[in-house]
C-alpha cells in the first residue's frame, strides 16, 4: 500500500464532466489499495472572477477580507469531488484549510505555509476515505483565512504530501510532463522520464510553466518525489526526484525561455564604491525585483554603463524610481528596452563537463543572434537576446546540445 497525494489544477476541474474524469483518476489510485488525498484548485477562471468582484467595490480591497473571497472558489471544488467520488462509490469528504488546519504566516494573498495538520486526513485514510482538501489556501494562528499566491495549490499539496509522508504526490495538469523544450515550438522536444529538483527549480524559475517554484522547492527540501502527469490522456509522466535517483545525467537536460524580462541599462554611471547599492536599493524597496545584471568595464576610471533587467510589468516602476534618484546617482541617461527574452540552457551534468556555455555562444553566433546579456550559475548559463529571434534561438540550441527527439 502506498501513500498518495493527487492534486488537480483548474482546467482539470473545469466543469462537472472534468471533475468526473478526475473522480475515475482518483478512485484508480483507491482501487490500487493505496491510501489517497487530494488537493485541488479552483475551477478554470474562478479565482479570476473573484478577484474582479474585490476590485469592482475597491481598488485597494481590505488583505483579509480578499482571502475571504478569493479561497471560496477551491471550497466549491472540494465539495463538488467529494460529491463526484461518492457517486461512484468511493468513500471521500472534504476538508477546508481551517479545518485540517494549513497554518500559514499573516501575509495576505501571498502566504507561506508554517505546517499541516495530518490527524483528520490520516483519519479518514486508516478508514479507506479519501480527503479531499483545497489549495491555495490556509489560515492564521488567530484564525483569518489567507491565500497562497498564484500557484499555490502546487505547494498546498506538496507541503500535504510532506507532512503526511506521502510515497509522490502526483501533480495533474493540461501537460504530460516536463520537456527538454516548450513543445509548441520545438516540435522534436522530448519528454522526460525523470528530473532533479535543481534543474526543474532552475527551468520553473527561468519559464517553464510546468511546476511552481515554491513547490519545487518545498519537493527539494522534504525530499517528496513529485509526478508530473497529464489530466486529459493516461500516459507516463516525468518523475522530480533527488539527483542520485537518476542513474547518469545528461549534461543538458532543457532549454527554457521567459519572455517577462526587460531591459534597463543606466549611461555614465559614476565609477565609484556605493553606487550599486544606491541603484538597487530604491528598486528592492519598491518591491522590483531584479534578475540579469552586467556592468561594462570602466574605461576613464570615472564612469561606466549598468544594464540589468526586470520583469516587463515592472519596467515603467522601475524607471520612474530610477528617475527619482537621478540627482543623487547620477547617470547621464536611462535606455529601456521590452522586446528582450531570456534563454537558458539547464542541466546538472554541467558540473563535471566544460564546454557547455562555448556551445550555447557558439550557437547563437553561427545564427547571427547577438547576446546581450550573460548570467550563470552551476547548474545554467542564460541569456538575452532580441524576442524576434526567440524560436530560432531555441531550436537551434535544442539541436546543438543533443536533445532532439530520434
Amino acid at each position: 500500500m502506498a501513500r498518495i497525494v493527487q492534486k488537480f489544477g483548474g482546467t482539470s476541474v473545469g466543469d462537472p464532466d472534468r471533475i468526473r474524469n478526475v473522480a475515475t483518476k482518483v478512485k484508480r489510485e483507491v482501487d490500487r489499495g493505496n491510501q489517497v488525498a487530494v488537493v485541488v484548485s479552483a475551477m478554470a477562471g474562478t479565482t479570476d472572477q473573484l478577484i474582479g468582484y474585490t476590485r469592482a467595490l475597491s481598488d485597494r480591497p481590505d488583505p483579509c477580507e480578499y482571502d475571504v473571497v478569493v479561497s471560496t472558489g477551491e471550497q466549491v471544488t472540494i465539495g463538488l469531488l467529494a460529491i463526484a467520488l461518492q457517486s461512484i462509490g468511493v468513500p471521500a469528504r472534504s476538508w477546508t484549510g481551517w479545518q485540517l488546519p494549513v497554518r500559514t504566516d499573516g501575509v495576505h494573498a501571498k502566504a507561506r505555509i508554517e505546517g499541516v495538520g495530518t490527524e483528520a486526513i490520516l483519519a479518514d485514510m486508516a478508514q479507506g476515505r479519501v480527503a479531499v482538501v483545497p489549495g491555495f489556501q490556509g489560515v492564521t494562528d488567530d484564525g483569518r483565512v489567507t491565500t497562497l499566491g498564484r500557484g499555490g495549490s502546487d505547494t498546498s499539496a506538496v507541503a500535504l504530501a510532506a507532512a503526511l509522508n506521502a510515497d509522490r504526490c502526483d501533480i495533474y495538469t493540461d501537460v504530460d510532463g516536463v520537456y527538454t523544450a516548450d513543445p509548441r515550438i520545438v516540435s522534436k522536444a522530448r519528454k522526460l522520464e525523470r528530473i532533479t529538483y535543481e534543474e526543474m527549480l532552475e527551468s520553473a524559475s527561468l519559464g517553464a510553466k510546468v511546476l511552481q517554484t515554491r513547490a519545487v522547492e518545498m519537493g527539494m527540501k522534504h525530499h517528496v518525489r513529485i509526478q508530473v502527469l497529464s489530466s486529459f490522456e493516461d500516459v507516463p509522466g516525468t518523475l522530480v526526484v533527488d539527483e542520485d535517483e537518476i542513474v547518469e545525467q545528461e549534461i543538458v537536460s532543457g532549454i527554457t525561455y521567459s519572455r517577462d524580462e526587460a531591459k534597463i541599462t543606466l549611461l555614465k554611471v559614476p565609477d565609484q564604491p556605493g553606487v550599486a547599492a544606491a541603484i538597487f536599493g530604491p528598486l528592492a524597496d519598491g518591491n522590483i525585483n531584479v534578475d540579469m545584471i552586467v556592468q561594462n568595464v570602466s574605461e576613464d576610471g570615472a564612469t561606466t554603463d549598468l544594464t540589468f533587467t526586470v520583469s516587463r510589468g515592472d519596467m515603467a516602476r522601475a524607471i520612474e524610481v530610477l528617475e527619482a534618484s537621478g540627482r543623487t546617482l547620477g547617470f547621464e541617461r536611462i535606455a529601456s528596452d521590452p522586446n528582450v527574452v531570456k534563454v537558458s540552457v539547464i542541466g546538472v551534468g554541467m558540473r563535471s563537463h566544460a564546454g557547455v556555455a562555448k556551445l550555447m555562444f557558439q550557437t547563437l553566433s553561427e545564427k547571427g543572434i547577438n547576446i546581450q546579456v550573460i548570467s550563470t550559475s552551476e547548474i545554467k548559463v542564460s541569456v538575452l537576446i532580441a524576442e524576434d529571434y526567440t524560436e530560432l534561438a531555441l531550436r537551434a540550441l535544442h539541436t546543438a546540445y543533443g536533445l532532439d527527439a530520434d
